[in-house]
């Protein structure tokens, strides 16, 4: 992994941080207009920053990976790349066509 593509990454990373405290402090701000009590708020509050936190940490998870599976009707053998160069890639994607196929 280059340095440019772990900055993005971290700086994506920062992002999604940022917005996952900025929507559980939104949700935070309308339950305390009911009243609800400061401890029972924290509880709320942080219960939806890790959900929406893992949901946005998947997302971009999801669309950074690569994944590679044979081409063998029936076969699910696959590999999940993430971070890596062209030629890595092209590698795992002949690894993952020309795997030895099990017998059964």
């Amino acid at each position: 992994m280059n340095h440019h593509s772990t900055t993005r990454r971290r700086f994506i990373l920062l992002a999604v941080g940022a917005a996952g405290t900025v929507l559980a402090a939104a949700i935070g701000v309308r339950l305390a207009a009911y009243g609800v009590p400061l401890a029972l708020l924290v509880a709320c509050c942080l219960s939806c920053l890790a959900t929406i936190s893992s949901l946005f940490f998947r997302l971009t998870d999801a669309l950074s990976t690569t994944t590679h599976r044979c081409t063998r009707l029936g076969c699910d053998f696959r590999v999940s790349l993430t971070g890596t160069d062209s030629a890595e890639n092209r590698r795992w994607q002949e690894i993952a066509a020309h795997h030895p196929h099990r017998s059964i």
